[in-house]
Protein backbone atom coordinates (compact mmCIF):
# COMPACT_ATOMS: atom_id res chain seq x y z
CA UNK A 1 0.00 0.00 0.00
CA UNK A 2 1.43 3.74 -0.83
CA UNK A 3 1.86 5.90 1.76
CA UNK A 4 -0.07 9.82 1.97
CA UNK A 5 1.83 13.18 0.75
CA UNK A 6 1.55 16.20 3.20
CA UNK A 7 2.13 19.52 2.60
CA UNK A 8 2.05 22.55 5.03
CA UNK A 9 3.15 25.67 4.13
CA UNK A 10 3.02 29.42 5.22
CA UNK A 11 4.57 32.65 5.50
CA UNK A 12 8.14 32.94 6.90
CA UNK A 13 7.64 33.43 10.03
CA UNK A 14 4.71 32.19 10.96
CA UNK A 15 5.81 29.59 13.46
CA UNK A 16 5.89 26.62 10.42
CA UNK A 17 8.63 24.80 12.31
CA UNK A 18 7.80 25.14 15.83
CA UNK A 19 4.13 23.75 14.44
CA UNK A 20 5.61 21.13 12.57
CA UNK A 21 8.17 19.95 15.41
CA UNK A 22 5.19 19.27 18.13
CA UNK A 23 3.21 17.76 15.45
CA UNK A 24 5.87 15.30 14.73
CA UNK A 25 6.34 14.75 18.33
CA UNK A 26 2.59 14.09 18.55
CA UNK A 27 1.78 12.07 15.28
CA UNK A 28 2.31 8.79 14.28
CA UNK A 29 3.34 7.21 11.56
CA UNK A 30 5.05 10.33 9.61
CA UNK A 31 8.17 11.29 8.08
CA UNK A 32 9.20 14.47 7.10
CA UNK A 33 11.48 15.22 3.97
CA UNK A 34 14.00 17.09 4.25
CA UNK A 35 14.56 19.73 1.24
CA UNK A 36 17.69 20.86 -0.06
CA UNK A 37 18.38 24.33 -0.01
CA UNK A 38 21.54 26.88 -1.33
CA UNK A 39 20.87 29.36 1.75
CA UNK A 40 23.10 29.77 4.66
CA UNK A 41 22.34 27.20 7.82
CA UNK A 42 21.12 29.75 10.88
CA UNK A 43 22.34 28.82 14.05
CA UNK A 44 21.67 25.68 15.30
CA UNK A 45 20.30 23.96 12.39
CA UNK A 46 22.41 21.03 11.06
CA UNK A 47 23.24 19.79 7.55
CA UNK A 48 21.03 16.10 6.86
CA UNK A 49 18.50 17.10 10.07
CA UNK A 50 16.96 20.63 9.01
CA UNK A 51 18.19 20.84 5.27
CA UNK A 52 20.64 19.59 2.83
CA UNK A 53 22.97 22.75 2.71
CA UNK A 54 24.69 22.30 -0.85
CA UNK A 55 25.88 25.19 -3.49
CA UNK A 56 23.96 26.53 -6.13
CA UNK A 57 25.99 24.75 -8.39
CA UNK A 58 25.26 21.53 -6.35
CA UNK A 59 21.52 22.39 -6.28
CA UNK A 60 21.63 23.47 -10.18
CA UNK A 61 22.57 20.35 -11.40
CA UNK A 62 20.58 18.21 -9.64
CA UNK A 63 17.59 20.31 -11.55
CA UNK A 64 19.67 18.97 -14.93
CA UNK A 65 19.32 15.71 -13.67
CA UNK A 66 15.56 15.70 -12.73
CA UNK A 67 16.37 15.01 -9.01
CA UNK A 68 13.74 16.77 -7.18
CA UNK A 69 9.97 15.92 -7.30
CA UNK A 70 9.90 20.50 -6.59
CA UNK A 71 12.17 23.14 -6.58
CA UNK A 72 11.75 26.66 -6.00
CA UNK A 73 14.02 30.32 -5.61
CA UNK A 74 12.71 32.13 -2.31
CA UNK A 75 14.30 35.11 -1.10
CA UNK A 76 17.51 35.07 -3.01
CA UNK A 77 17.40 30.94 -1.98
CA UNK A 78 16.66 27.64 -3.62
CA UNK A 79 15.07 25.45 -1.87
CA UNK A 80 14.03 21.76 -3.50
CA UNK A 81 12.84 18.29 -2.20
CA UNK A 82 14.59 14.89 -3.45
CA UNK A 83 12.30 12.87 -5.77
CA UNK A 84 13.57 9.90 -5.24
CA UNK A 85 13.73 9.74 -1.08
CA UNK A 86 10.10 10.54 -1.00
CA UNK A 87 8.85 8.41 -3.64
CA UNK A 88 11.00 5.50 -2.31
CA UNK A 89 9.08 6.33 1.64
CA UNK A 90 5.75 6.35 -0.44
CA UNK A 91 5.90 3.38 -2.37
CA UNK A 92 7.02 1.83 1.39
CA UNK A 93 3.76 2.59 2.64
CA UNK A 94 5.11 5.66 4.73
CA UNK A 95 2.77 8.84 5.27
CA UNK A 96 6.06 11.71 4.23
CA UNK A 97 5.51 15.28 5.58
CA UNK A 98 6.52 18.65 3.37
CA UNK A 99 7.47 21.73 4.95
CA UNK A 100 7.40 23.48 1.28
CA UNK A 101 6.52 27.16 0.30
CA UNK A 102 3.41 27.64 -2.33
CA UNK A 103 5.71 27.36 -5.77
CA UNK A 104 6.80 23.92 -4.77
CA UNK A 105 3.03 22.94 -3.19
CA UNK A 106 1.80 23.75 -6.38
CA UNK A 107 4.40 21.75 -8.33
CA UNK A 108 3.36 18.86 -5.92
CA UNK A 109 -0.20 19.54 -6.52
CA UNK A 110 0.00 19.11 -10.28
CA UNK A 111 2.25 16.14 -9.99
CA UNK A 112 0.54 14.07 -6.88
CA UNK A 113 -3.44 15.94 -7.11
CA UNK A 114 -4.51 13.44 -4.08
CA UNK A 115 -1.52 14.79 -1.65
CA UNK A 116 -3.13 16.62 1.24
CA UNK A 117 -2.31 20.26 1.97
CA UNK A 118 -2.40 22.53 4.98
CA UNK A 119 -1.17 26.58 4.74
CA UNK A 120 -0.18 27.68 8.02
CA UNK A 121 -1.63 31.34 8.54
CA UNK A 122 -0.96 34.15 11.38
CA UNK A 123 -3.25 35.53 13.18
CA UNK A 124 -2.51 38.95 11.63
CA UNK A 125 0.15 40.76 9.60
CA UNK A 126 1.33 42.61 11.86
CA UNK A 127 1.89 40.10 13.95
CA UNK A 128 3.72 37.88 11.57
CA UNK A 129 5.70 41.19 10.94
CA UNK A 130 6.46 41.23 14.50
CA UNK A 131 7.85 37.75 14.90
CA UNK A 132 9.76 37.86 11.65
CA UNK A 133 11.82 41.30 13.28
CA UNK A 134 11.98 39.15 16.58
CA UNK A 135 13.95 35.82 15.40
CA UNK A 136 16.72 38.40 14.53
CA UNK A 137 18.18 36.51 11.78
CA UNK A 138 16.82 38.75 8.93
CA UNK A 139 18.37 41.96 7.02
CA UNK A 140 15.42 44.64 6.76
CA UNK A 141 15.78 44.10 3.63
CA UNK A 142 14.78 40.29 3.44
CA UNK A 143 12.15 41.10 6.28
CA UNK A 144 10.66 43.35 3.38
CA UNK A 145 11.10 40.89 0.65
CA UNK A 146 9.04 38.98 2.98
CA UNK A 147 5.99 40.97 3.79
CA UNK A 148 5.50 41.71 0.59
CA UNK A 149 5.59 38.15 0.03
CA UNK A 150 2.37 37.62 1.93
CA UNK A 151 0.22 39.64 -0.22
CA UNK A 152 1.18 36.67 -2.98
CA UNK A 153 1.21 33.37 -0.41
CA UNK A 154 -2.22 34.80 1.36
CA UNK A 155 -4.25 34.97 -2.40
CA UNK A 156 -2.49 31.38 -2.97
CA UNK A 157 -3.69 29.82 0.66
CA UNK A 158 -6.94 29.47 -1.40
CA UNK A 159 -5.38 26.52 -3.51
CA UNK A 160 -5.05 24.35 0.01
CA UNK A 161 -7.24 21.90 1.19
CA UNK A 162 -7.15 23.49 4.54
CA UNK A 163 -6.60 26.39 6.51
CA UNK A 164 -4.56 26.54 9.55
CA UNK A 165 -4.61 29.44 11.99
CA UNK A 166 -1.47 29.55 14.60
CA UNK A 167 -2.55 32.07 17.00
CA UNK A 168 -2.22 29.32 19.81
CA UNK A 169 0.39 26.67 19.08
CA UNK A 170 -1.28 23.98 20.93
CA UNK A 171 -4.51 24.49 18.64
CA UNK A 172 -2.74 24.69 15.70
CA UNK A 173 -1.15 21.68 16.32
CA UNK A 174 -3.91 19.86 17.44
CA UNK A 175 -6.12 21.06 14.22
CA UNK A 176 -3.36 19.69 12.03
CA UNK A 177 -3.51 16.25 13.94
CA UNK A 178 -7.22 16.02 13.28
CA UNK A 179 -6.40 16.64 9.47
CA UNK A 180 -3.66 13.87 9.46
CA UNK A 181 -5.69 11.14 11.15
CA UNK A 182 -8.60 11.76 9.00
CA UNK A 183 -6.83 12.04 5.49
CA UNK A 184 -3.88 9.49 6.57
CA UNK A 185 -3.51 6.28 4.71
Amino acid sequence: MAGKLFIISGSSGVGKGTVIKEFLNNAKSIYLSISSTTRMPREGEINGKNYFFITKEEFQRDIENNNFLEWAEFSGNMYGTNKNRVLEMLSQGKNVLLEIEVQGAKQIKQKIPEAVSIFILPPSKEELEKRLRNRGTETEEAIQRRLQAIEFEAKESDNYDYKVVNDIIANAVNEILKIYEENKE
